[in-house]
């Protein structure tokens, strides 16, 4: 029934490759991250302007956040997709076959990885394409399509979804490249990401002369000859070692979950006898319910007081992330899968070969004949997926791993599709690669290409079933309707977690412009 205008897509994706590839290098070589990404935001909201969309630029109150539409005619479904653009700290690599950084810049500037870039390049590949089809074959329908910053702490879906902005969709299409087996080339069916907390503790040590009597021959509290108050960093530290003793008392170990932190300041301390003044640890948390999150947060609270009072401090928390586990809907999930069938798993030839031989030649390594990993060049049924994923599991566990995509489940049917990365082969099947193998590969245009490609088809494809064919939709929105027992004020429905302000004041680390430069990291690069 639509053959000619999924035809009409893949046409248009292969015509406009090209353009896809020199978006992703954009993209990529900003390398901004989470709360930071305004050059990168600023390119998408030129782009979506530049094709006919509506753009609200800030969404949410977030700076680096957009939410863009376009329709044809009144009526029809709305379909949302998005894209993701945060780097991350400490990963800048060239798009190279060797390991360094990017021109000018300090290895310890952002760098993407999973990649972001090409993520939201492929979905918005599929947009466009899905865009060009209603015209030319007058399909009525509304495309939204939202900025997703600081993805890597979980940061804008909560707040988007808390603020009303997937109240009005009647679908929602997710992708991510492939991270681990058997999430390759498939979509997810009955286990979804899990819940994701992340809380800031800010300690402050706004009265360090109360510590201990000032010493009797001299005016300053602080002075050399009297005992330094701990001060910020030292409750840091004391918060630090208490989290790591206590986890084993947070939460059963029968099961996968993870809490890993991050430091952010350090106090602005001196060599002089002032203490530190300022310091904030960053927590973030992914376990399988709600529940089990507040339990941990219980504790690192119980934890914060203890490490301010030993270290002469206040302490507050900050929220940054409450972000809820995912719904599955098998229907969203096998027309997107039937449409991956039909574009393609992503192929690695010709260019993309020798430049991964040039890397295991670089690395020591035997160059193959076939340096990609086998599966990242075939399809997974998602059932298939499925039934493997659930062995490292509890039969109890129902969700599994961290992704704030979760949030449009709650709201919309969501399908959750992944494609394949350039990822290289063991020689041995215990060799692993060095990280920035993965990073270089993702900003090489002949290795990253044919998965936003195969990405951009499949999502245009899909979006088009979900406009023309009312009876998919549909039966996507039944099913929505039964696992919350009544749609979005069902018995089993979770509203929005997020309660709290975006958190973009917080010292996240960023690129700055300073006499020696513009745009270099805050951390500079290293002269020598």
């Amino acid at each position: 029934m639509n053959r000619k205008e999924k035809e009409h897509i893949l046409d248009w994706v292969e015509k406009n490759e090209k353009s896809l590839s020199d978006w992703n290098q954009v993209i990529w070589n900003y390398g901004e991250t989470a709360w930071r990404e305004y050059r990168s935001a600023k390119w998408y909201v030129d782009k979506l302007k530049e094709e006919g969309f509506e753009v609200e630029e800030g969404s949410g109150g977030m700076p680096t956040a957009f939410c863009a539409t376009w329709s044809k005619g009144e009526g029809g479904p709305v379909i949302g997709g998005y894209a993701e653009y945060d780097a991350i700290p400490g990963n800048c690599q060239a798009a190279d076959t060797i390991e360094k950084p990017r021109d000018g810049l300090s290895k310890y500037a952002g760098g993407h990885t999973d990649p972001h870039s090409a993520l939201g390049i492929g979905s918005l590949g599929g947009f466009l394409a899905a865009k060009e089809a209603m015209e030319k074959f007058n399909i009525k329908g509304t495309l939204k399509f939202f900025g997703e910053p600081a993805e890597k702490v979980r940061g804008s879906k909560p707040i988007h979804a808390a603020k009303g902005y997937y109240d009005n969709l009647d679908a929602a299409i997710s992708f991510h490249p492939f991270y681990m087996l058997p999430l390759c080339n498939t979509t997810r069916w009955d286990t979804h990401c899990a819940v994701a907390y992340s809380v800031m503790y800010t300690f402050t040590c706004d009265n360090p002369e109360t510590w201990l009597s000032a010493a009797g021959n001299t005016p300053i509290p602080v002075a050399h000859a009297t005992a330094r108050c701990p001060g910020a960093t030292d409750a840091v530290v004391n918060m630090y070692t208490l989290s790591k003793m206590y986890r084993e008392h947070m939460l059963s170990n029968n099961m996968g979950w993870s809490m890993n932190e991050a430091i952010l300041n350090t106090g602005q301390a001196t060599a002089d006898n002032i203490p530190a003044q300022m310091a904030q640890i960053y927590y973030f948390i992914r376990v399988p319910d709600i529940e089990m999150a507040e339990a941990v947060v219980k504790i690192l609270d119980q934890n914060a007081e203890s490490a301010a009072k030993g270290a002469h401090c206040t302490w507050k928390k900050d929220w940054v992330t409450k972000s809820r586990a995912g719904l599955a809907n098998h229907v969203m999930a096998d027309v997107t899968y039937q449409n991956l069938k039909l574009a393609g798993a992503p192929k690695f030839e010709g260019k993309a070969i020798e430049i991964a031989q040039e890397i295991q030649r670089n690395l020591g390594i035997e160059p193959m004949d076939r340096p990609y990993m086998d599966e990242i060049e075939e399809l997974m049924d998602p059932k298939e997926a499925e039934r493997k994923m659930r062995t490292i599991l509890p039969s109890w566990q129902q969700h599994f791993t961290s992704d704030d995509y979760t949030e449009y489940c709650w709201h919309a049917p969501t399908v959750r599709l992944y494609i394949g990365r350039p990822t290289l082969k063991s020689p041995d099947g215990i060799y692993k690669y060095p990280n920035w193998v993965m990073n270089a590969l993702g900003g090489i245009r002949e290795c990253i290409d044919p998965m936003i490609m195969s990405a951009s088809k499949t999502i245009g494809m899909t979006i088009l079933d979900l406009l023309v064919k009312p009876e998919v939709l549909e039966a996507a929105k039944e099913e929505f309707r039964e696992r919350t027992a009544g749609g979005t004020d069902g018995a089993k429905w979770i509203g929005p977690l997020c309660d709290y302000a975006p958190p973009i004041k917080f010292r996240w680390p960023e690129y700055i412009s300073t006499e020696r430069g513009k745009n270099e990291w805050v951390i500079p690069a290293n002269e020598e």
